[in-house]
């Protein structure tokens, strides 16, 4: 049995064959996921399990190097948003590694989700409750 945080093997496949700026995304329960994408879905009631709880989870195992979230984010959802990104923030204080976070709109972000190796849907509820997080390199 692998001994990580990370235990769901279809996440952890998706990470262990990512390249550098390979993309993967998280999202709340109602972003459409474009049929080309492998859809991980996640979630089992509203709420469960969280994005943040996902996000950490995924950061656990995987070597972020930038960020992408919606514009629209910030003001529909402040709480949440300053969550995220205090906790970006974080990941790359602790890694020694800058980690860029880009905003585009929503509909420029749902279009950006088609280069994504996989989207992974969460039971979070919250607006605008996504990230792309884009593959850096460990050394």
């Amino acid at each position: 049995m692998k001994k990580a945080t990370l235990i769901h093997s279809e996440i952890s496949y998706v990470i262990a064959k990512m390249g550098h700026y390979d993309a993967i995304t998280i999202c709340d329960a109602g972003l459409p996921i474009p049929s080309n994408v492998q859809r991980i879905d996640l979630a089992v009631t509203q709420g469960i399990p969280s994005f943040m709880d996902t996000l950490k989870a995924i950061a656990s195992e995987m070597e972020i190097e930038s960020v992408e979230l919606a514009e629209e984010f910030q003001k529909a959802s402040p709480d949440l948003h300053e969550t995220v990104t205090d906790y970006i923030a974080l990941l790359a204080k602790l890694r020694r590694k800058k980690i860029t976070t880009t905003y585009s709109s929503y509909e420029k972000f749902k279009k950006h989700t088609k280069q994504s190796l996989a989207i992974i849907r969460t039971g979070e509820c919250t607006p605008y409750a996504n990230i792309t997080l884009k593959s850096g390199v460990v050394f």
